[in-house]
């Protein structure tokens, strides 16, 4: 390879997957960092207005009309939050009208920052504004967020079942001076906690005669009779049997592999019966490289899975006439095929379970913490009633109100399903879906707002043979990943900083990993001898701080430990 293009070929790769790590395991990175620091003591959440709400779990919720302002950003599948057909449903309920305060989507962050920074005439709630750990810490100290604690033990009818039925919710969501300053919207998508998976084309592996491969060996050796034994039939040399993309959505090459040779989460960032560390510097990382690198040194990994983008590689997902991609690492089949597409090529891919390394390494990551979208609700210093702020929160955990938010209105978006219908999960179902999800409507906030969609809930929707996809997401996924899954004291969970740590972290992290890639993509094309290179660039880590950067997150993880 030209050294011109393996220093492009660097770059992009680089940014895209400094900019996914950065993504991964729910903030635990410099951008999201949570603090950790001195807290003063806040006000109590009492305002004097207890008398005007009316007790836990019961309707409606204020005694008189009462309205609560709620910032939020616009929702592009949401006509009108104010003429939504939820948002109506809520106020006949409850008794509390709604007074909106859109952000547009591409810049609510940013004028969020503005009305925090000022510290005045804030709105009663916050909502699904992403809040991070580092912001409610720094703002909760500050006594711009309320204290939720008093109001979860005296209100949270249904945030308790959350706690209940989600143990480690509580402890995540819980800053290290004891306060809960934000509440989350758990979404718990079943096969999204296990984001790194292989998936390859199974009619390749029947007309051949191979067996799913169960080892990193054996996984070499079904890429070889992919690319040397014409398994499409059309007497040509046109088969790719293993590609990716650096800009697509978790289809780096090496998110599902280099798990055979070190636990190697998204977030790079692993506790090892209690200390933390990296994967990017460990021997076992090193031979993870290698053998990437005889993928691609035998033509097994396509070159193009370095520089294309996400499109070109459903391109190659979906070539007219005749299949010629065989494997491809991502969450799901439809980021490299279209899902319901015309060639329903998407139902022929299946997924590879974690392969043993040659050390026996067989771990899949687990992030039950990404699924949690801590940070959904926040109650200000400047709620009037935070009270009737923290019962309609908490309303809305109801799982009928969680499926209303979500879908839409019973009878027409969805219904209760009838006895003897059988879930997605195999068991007496809960509920059915009467339209696809997913287009510009006013009739549910779709996924904005607060809500309780447990697996449990997600997996009791009917089972609709005509839209076989979470089915078979739930299947593989229960069948393939989760025997395989990392425990909990391997997880590092979000962690609160303070906002200096954060800062350093951020700077670290952006040096650190940008080195790590860089070493990832040169290894792989052979612009390095790994061998040779590896003691200079694990020396040039603990160049770059390593150390520093361990201490500040272990500094965190102690704490909320």
């Amino acid at each position: 390879m030209k050294k011109g293009l393996g220093i492009t070929v660097v770059l992009m790769l680089v940014m895209t997957l400094v900019l996914s790590a950065c993504t991964g395991n729910n903030g635990n990175n410099g951008s999201s960092l949570p603090p950790s620091g001195s807290a003063a003591s806040p006000e109590s959440s009492s305002s004097g207005n207890a008398d005007s709400v009316t007790g836990p779990g019961e309707l409606p919720i204020t005694k008189e009309k009462t309205t609560i302002k709620i910032m939020t950003h616009a929702n592009s599948l949401v006509e009108d939050f104010a003429t939504n057909a939820f948002t109506k449903y809520l106020e006949e309920k409850t008794n509390i009208h709604i007074e909106w305060d859109i952000l547009p989507e591409k810049s609510a962050s940013e004028k969020l920052n503005l009305v925090l920074a000022s510290g005045e005439d804030l709105p009663d709630v916050i909502m699904t504004m992403g809040i991070s750990p580092a912001q409610q810490m720094i703002f909760g100290s500050q006594g711009l967020f309320r204290p939720l604690n008093d109001l979860i033990e005296q209100y949270g009818t249904e945030t308790n079942k959350i706690f209940e039925a989600m143990p480690y919710v509580k402890d995540t969501i819980t800053a290290p001076d004891g306060n809960i300053y934000a509440m989350p919207a758990p979404n718990e998508g079943f096969h999204a906690m296990f984001m790194q998976k292989m998936w390859i084309y199974k009619p390749w592996l029947d007309k051949l005669g191979l067996a799913m491969p169960t080892t990193t060996e054996e996984f070499y050796n079904v890429l070889q009779a992919f690319k040397t034994k014409d398994p499409n039939g059309n007497g040509k040399a046109d088969e790719i049997p293993f590609s990716g993309s650096p800009t697509g959505y978790l289809t780096q090459v090496h998110n599902f592999l280099l798990n055979s040779f070190t636990y190697s989460p998204m977030s790079w960032l692993t506790a090892n019966n209690g200390k933390i560390e990296v994967p990017y510097n460990k021997p076992e990382w090193k031979e993870g490289l290698k053998y990437l690198r005889r993928l691609y040194a035998d033509g097994l990994m396509d070159a193009q899975a370095l520089t294309q983008d996400g499109n070109q590689l459903k391109q190659l997902g979906e070539n007219p006439d005749v299949p010629i991609l065989g494997a491809v690492s991502t969450l799901h089949m439809g980021e490299f095929t279209q899902f319901f597409g015309e060639s329903g090529r998407w139902l022929e891919y299946v997924a590879v379970p974690p392969l043993k390394g040659p050390a026996g390494v067989q771990v899949t990551p687990y992030d039950p913490y990404g699924v949690l979208n801590t940070g959904a609700y926040v109650i200000t210093k400047d709620a009037k009633n935070p009270e009737a702020a923290f019962r309609l929160l908490d309303f809305m955990y109801n799982t009928e109100t969680t499926l209303r938010s979500s879908y839409g209105e019973p009878g027409s978006e969805w219904e209760w399903a009838k006895d003897g219908e059988i879930g997605i999960n195999g068991e007496q179902a809960v509920w059915k879906a009467l339209k696809s999800w997913g287009n510009v409507q006013n009739v549910h906030w779709s996924l904005s707002g607060p809500i309780f969609n447990p697996s449990t809930l997600r997996l009791s929707q009917v089972d609709d043979p005509t839209n076989p996809l979470e089915k078979m997401l739930y299947t593989e996924t229960k069948e393939k990943y989760d025997p395989y899954k990392a425990g909990l004291d391997q997880i590092v969970p979000p962690l609160y900083l303070s906002d200096e740590d954060s800062s350093e972290i951020a700077d670290l992290q952006l040096t650190l990993h940008n080195r790590a890639n860089e070493m990832l993509v040169r290894s792989i094309t052979g612009d390095v001898d790994i061998d040779k290179e590896w003691d200079a660039y694990v020396s040039s880590l603990n160049d770059m701080n390593l150390a520093r950067y361990l201490e500040l997150y272990q500094k965190a993880y102690d704490a909320k430990k």
